[in-house]
């Protein structure tokens, strides 16, 4: 019982309260000043969304009356600037795999690879080792010695999708080579 008379005595209730209150009073600031930060940033990217559907509308209603109003020449005339635009200012996807899973192909290798072109299994397939080890000669000593040998057909066999046949020859390889 003394314990509880002390803690209500004696405790330093005033310090406490204006410590709670102090906290409380930062937190509704900040609460308010990123909330509103927020708000207005979701509102800025909602109007940035409406402007950009309204400009793929207006394109997509050129090329209607386009098509409608003039013959085939002139139709190919005005759709053609049409679509290079939509083209141009839509984003590029590019599929790239990784080509790290090709024994013997590291990660700055698979950048002079992307660099040179070689994006895909496909690609690394239709290239011919001469060619992967001239863009190995061209990045410098350091890649000089990595031999280019069978990884035209390790990518093959990925691009095929044959991921057994392709892990039991890698298990016999030594760093891409045979």
């Amino acid at each position: 019982m003394e314990n509880l008379k002390c803690l209500f005595n004696c405790f330093p209730w005033d310090i406490f309260l204006f410590a709670l209150l102090l906290g409380l009073l930062l937190w509704w600031l900040l609460s308010k000043l990123l909330g509103d930060r927020l708000k207005s940033h979701a509102r800025e990217l909602q109007e940035r969304i409406n402007f950009l559907e309204g400009e793929l509308e207006a394109c997509r209603k050129a090329k209607v009356s386009a098509s409608a109003n003039l013959d085939l020449e002139t139709s190919a005339a005005v759709v053609a600037p049409v679509a290079a635009f939509v083209a141009a200012s839509a984003p590029v996807i590019n599929k790239k795999d990784d080509l790290k899973i090709v024994e013997g192909i590291g990660p700055k290798i698979e950048e002079l690879c992307n660099n040179a072109g070689i994006y895909t299994f496909a690609d690394l397939a239709a290239s011919s080792a001469a060619s992967i080890k001239e863009i190995l000669d061209a990045a410098g000593s350091r890649f000089q010695m990595h031999d280019p040998t069978t990884w035209p057909e390790q990518s093959a066999l990925a691009r095929d999708g044959k991921w057994d046949e392709l892990k039991k020859w890698q298990d016999e390889l030594n760093k891409g080579k045979s």
